[in-house]
């Protein structure tokens, strides 16, 4: 009877997940990083996975940059969101002691998908090497970012 308890616990998805720590405040921050985890599980089971890092959004901007022709004030606001996006891999490179805009021009050479890893330093298929974002977390951080922005123009 309780391993059938059991079964159907996990059969539907249903797990108790204990956080042991030191103290309250490190219980609460492992609690904090478990949670975020869910959540990133189950955005990425409903939409899937991309190369993480950042490594999607500067490559999907070379891409951009290169079909869209814009001018004037279009030509403006392009060119500070592909900035922006540049951020996040920026960030994680200098994190890991390279320089951000090396590590830009250089994953813009790569394939898709290929990037930086910032743990081993080497560049790698992101995906293979288990580097991913799920893609619903990234798509929102978009959306958000060009919702505020337009509340300021």
């Amino acid at each position: 009877e309780k391993l059938q308890e059991r079964l159907a616990k996990l059969a539907g998805g249903v797990a108790v997940i204990k956080v042991g720590a030191a103290t309250e405040v490190e219980a609460k921050e492992r609690k904090h990083r478990i949670e975020d985890a869910v959540r990133n599980a189950k955005a990425a089971i409903e939409e899937g996975l991309l190369p993480g890092g950042g490594v999607a959004l500067v490559q999907a901007a070379a891409k951009a940059q290169n079909d869209v022709k814009l001018e004037g004030d279009e030509a403006t606001g392009a060119a500070i969101v592909f900035r922006a996006i540049e951020a996040p891999i920026k960030q994680i490179a200098e994190n890991a002691g390279l320089s951000g805009d090396v590590v830009i021009d250089k994953v813009r050479s790569l394939p898709d998908g290929q990037g930086l890893n910032a743990a081993t330093n080497e560049y790698e298929d992101l995906l293979a090497a288990g580097v991913t974002d799920p893609v619903k977390v990234t798509r929102s951080a978009l959306q958000n970012a060009a919702s505020i922005a337009g509340l300021f123009l």
